[in-house]
């Protein structure tokens, strides 16, 4: 039986530099965004978590890693997360909020994700606003059923 691959996402805490990234690209294949604070990863494993904790293994001393997850939901529609907590740090936040570290991570998880969509749809209606203030809204209703209905036009949007 074959191990699967598993596709990962890389946050990292800062740019790379050309001779980092070439570095770390001949431990393992990566791709990286325009600015390569974001690195994309085929890790192959049995399971998601493994792949995880084996990139964090390999490539933990040479990128600047902040947050690694899994780039494809699981069959529970879940996205894995690994993130490295200083234990200290992480006890003392938990403490000065009262929680125990595991319900403390997940609320904060869940309060980022909350707070990055209502950024998110804020960013639409002001990008919306924009739009509607050069044009009517049955214009604009009409430029989006096009882009819907031509998937290849709506990559502009």
């Amino acid at each position: 039986m074959t191990m699967p691959h598993h596709a990962l996402d890389i946050t990292l805490t800062r740019a790379l530099t050309p001779a980092e990234f070439h570095r770390a690209a001949r431990t393992m294949p990566l791709a990286a965004n325009h600015d390569t604070t974001r690195l994309l990863a085929l890790v192959h494993a049995k399971t998601p978590n493994k792949a995880l904790n084996r990139l964090r293994r390999q490539m933990g001393g040479r990128l600047p890693i902040d947050v690694i997850t899994t780039h494809y939901p699981d069959p529970y529609g879940q996205i894995l997360l690994n993130v490295t907590f200083s234990p200290a740090a992480l006890e003392a936040a938990a403490e000065q909020a009262r929680r125990p570290p595991h319900l403390f991570v997940q609320e904060a998880v869940h309060q980022a994700l909350t707070r990055h969509a209502v950024e998110e749809a804020d960013r639409l209606d002001r990008a919306l606003q924009h739009l509607l203030a050069g044009t009517t809204p049955s214009q604009l209703l009409a430029a989006l059923g096009r882009a819907l209905t031509h998937p290849t036009g709506a990559a502009s949007c």
